[in-house]
């Protein structure tokens, strides 16, 4: 029975559970009045949920409403509404307001709504003085406190009868802004205002302009005064001229007046109410000058020209000449247009200070190499000095003979490599005029203080032209020539080749000789023989004033067997490598002979040895009854061979080897004869003969 009730009340709770289902259609938020309100009105912010369910039953609903991502209101509600109220709203409530709305176990959220609340509210400015000196520094503060940062806050200085000065400061993350504003020279009634500024969507707005601040400026030293003696447009050079700046001043107190000229202090006083500047007048005093008076952060300025007259105009100085040769006469003047009485000297510049000649109008002097320079001179008039503009004279001494030689020193050219030449004159004043010739062209000009170079590109093996050079300055000597100069073009050695006698083979002991020879190249040739090992061993070198070069070798043996090779260079440094040849050394022909005749006289051992143990095996087989008649026959043969010695053709012996070993000898020397005359041009070699 109680498993009956429990299954009827599991169907029941599904069946229950089954009607309780919803689901969100939409949720939506919406602002009245509309989304643009006006600053200080008030504004409501309305979430309203739409739901789908399957029965009628109670949902509780959790209201959530966020301005710009920030939790700005909570509540529960039993219907699918709710209401955030802004009952006066300000500019900080401009933003996105978005509503997230949650029941059960489900949670849905709007789409964000930007609402703008127009307009700003008032700034507010104080300032920290209302009764300032000039040049003191007034501090001023602008507030919002109604606003929310970031803002920017701009500061208006307003002067009568002047267009408003406008500072604006960006203030991030307060909602008030302090600024310190100087006060100028001539700032005698001042007012402040200011106004905030914030950016909604890419669009300034601005607040209303604050209340008026009024400050009173007073002047802490009236301008000062500047006068000269004499007075400023009739002031001549030589003239005694004082000037004097003067102010009033309130409170004698950190107070300083300078004089100034193109930015140059001439004199400054401080805590005085005068300044006095005296000097002789020059042209060069003419000009603008300024007093300026500085107390605190307040300056005042007045400014006064000045022209001074000339009393006479700057000298002149004139030379003789101003180009001319070692030891010839100089003489320079100097004079003033229109005016004669003057104290005159003439310098001579120096980069160490200038050096006195003569306390003179007038010079003369045989000069030297030394004396080129710059001269000048100077006159003196009631204390005034004025130099003449400055005159170069240029001393020379001729040039001496040049010298012509090779770069690398030796009068010689490889040919194909360019050839570089030096032209040196050692005496003579710079700058100096070379010319190179190659015969009588003139190849290259160039102006240098002691030496020229020249390259010569285009080398020829039968050039015959020789060259030189000239060297002149300004001297009226004129020009000087170098001796003519032979440059002798070496041409590299070309086609090496090796050539021997025998060719190919040779007999041990024998002699040989290689022959190495070059198609092209000058002389002398440096040829040099090698044998190819691992470590290329230098057989023979030997210098020839020819195009070829023979080595003998008397003795050759069997470890002489190998492959050979010359090499051929000259002063090009170029070595020139011939084509390898291979020697090979065999046995001689008496060697050969004697070999022959060993392996002869073994054989014969070999079968005497085979008679006497075949005639004894015999013996053995007859018996006793043979041995005596055997032991006669042996003394027989012993006697008949002993008589019959002189008798060569009988049988072969010992004597007739040693006498076919002499013939043999003797047939290998007539073929050596033979194979020397077959050999009389030397094999391999294209040239040799």
């Amino acid at each position: 029975m109680y498993l009956a009730l429990l299954v009827i009340f599991l169907q029941f709770s599904e069946l229950y559970t089954q009607d309780k289902v919803f689901t969100f259609n939409t949720v939506e938020i919406k602002v009245e009045p509309s989304v643009k309100v006006r600053n200080g009105a008030p504004m409501s912010i309305i979430c309203h949920a739409d739901i789908s369910k399957s029965a009628d039953f109670q949902l509780k609903y959790n209201f959530t409403i966020f301005k710009d991502h920030k939790l700005v209101f909570m509540t529960v509600s039993d219907t699918g509404d709710a209401q955030y109220e802004v009952p006066v709203a300000k500019s900080s409530d401009t933003g996105d307001y978005q509503c997230t709305v949650k029941a059960d176990k489900k949670t849905r959220s709007s789409d964000p709504v930007h609402v703008w609340v127009t307009g700003m509210t008032k700034p507010t400015l104080t300032a920290d003085k209302r009764d300032v000196l000039e040049g003191e520094v007034v501090k001023l503060r602008c507030e919002l406190p109604e606003e929310d940062p970031p803002l920017q806050f701009c500061f208006r200085k307003i002067k009568t009868n002047s267009t408003p000065r406008e500072t604006c400061v960006p203030e991030s993350y307060t909602n008030f802004s302090v600024l310190e504003v100087s006060v100028e020279e001539g700032d005698n009634i001042l007012q402040f205002d200011c106004f905030g500024r914030r950016n909604v969507k890419l669009e300034w707005e601005d607040s209303a302009h604050s209340n008026k601040t009024l400050v009173t400026v007073r002047e802490p030293f009236i301008k000062p005064t500047l006068t000269t003696v004499p007075s400023s447009n009739n002031v001549t050079e030589g003239d005694q001229i004082q000037f004097e700046c003067s102010t009033v001043v309130v409170e004698m107190r950190d107070i300083e007046i300078i004089l100034q000229k193109n930015k140059s202090i001439l004199n400054s006083v401080q805590d005085k109410k005068l300044l006095r500047y005296s000097t002789v007048a020059t042209l060069e005093d003419s000009g603008e000058y300024l007093c300026k008076v500085e107390q605190g952060g307040a300056s005042k300025t007045t400014k006064l020209n000045v022209v001074v007259s000339e009393l006479f105009p700057k000298p002149t100085l004139v030379a003789s000449m101003t180009k001319l040769d070692k030891n010839k006469e100089l003489i320079l003047n100097c004079s003033i247009n229109g005016f004669q009485t003057a104290n005159f000297s003439i310098i001579r510049k120096n980069a160490n200070g200038d050096i006195p000649l003569k306390n003179s109008q007038t010079l003369k002097m045989r000069v030297n190499v030394n004396d080129t320079g710059s001269y000048t001179c100077k006159a003196e008039v009631k204390g005034i000095v004025k130099e003449s503009k400055p005159v170069r004279i240029n001393v020379y001494a001729p040039v001496s003979k040049p010298t012509l030689s090779v770069a690398g020193g030796l009068p010689e050219v490889v040919l194909g490599k360019p050839l570089q030449l030096i032209c040196h004159s050692v005496m003579g004043t710079p700058p100096k005029t070379f010319r190179f010739y190659k015969g009588d062209d003139v190849e290259k000009i160039v102006i240098n203080d002691t030496y020229a170079t020249f390259l010569d590109e285009n080398i020829r093996l039968n050039d015959q032209r020789g060259y030189r050079c000239d060297a002149r300055n300004n001297h009226s000597s004129g020009v000087k020539t170098s001796d003519i100069l032979n440059v002798t073009v070496i041409v590299p050695v070309r086609d090496a080749s090796l050539g021997s006698v025998p060719y190919g083979e040779v007999e041990d002991g024998s002699e040989i000789a290689f022959l190495c020879s070059v198609k092209e190249g000058s002389l002398p040739i440096l040829f040099r023989f090698f044998k190819k090992t691992d470590n290329e061993v230098l057989l023979f070198e030997k210098i020839e004033h020819r195009d070829r070069a023979m080595w003998h070798k008397e003795t050759m043996k069997r470890q002489d067997t190998g492959t050979y090779y010359c090499v051929a260079s000259n002063r090009a440094n170029v070595d020139v490598r011939s084509q390898p040849i291979t020697i090979s050394v065999i046995l001689a022909a008496w060697k050969k002979g004697v070999v022959a005749a060993l392996v002869l006289i073994t054989i014969a051992g070999a079968g005497a040895l085979a008679l006497w143990w075949f005639l004894r095996k015999k013996k053995k087989a007859k018996g006793p009854s043979m041995e005596m008649s055997g032991s006669a026959l042996a003394a027989n043969l012993t006697s008949e061979k002993l008589a019959r010695q002189p008798n060569d053709g009988d049988y072969y012996s010992g004597s007739g080897y040693i006498e076919d070993s002499e013939n043999h000898m003797k047939s290998t020397d007539e073929s050596k004869d033979s194979m020397e005359n077959r050999h009389s041009r030397i094999s391999g070699h294209p040239d040799a003969t």
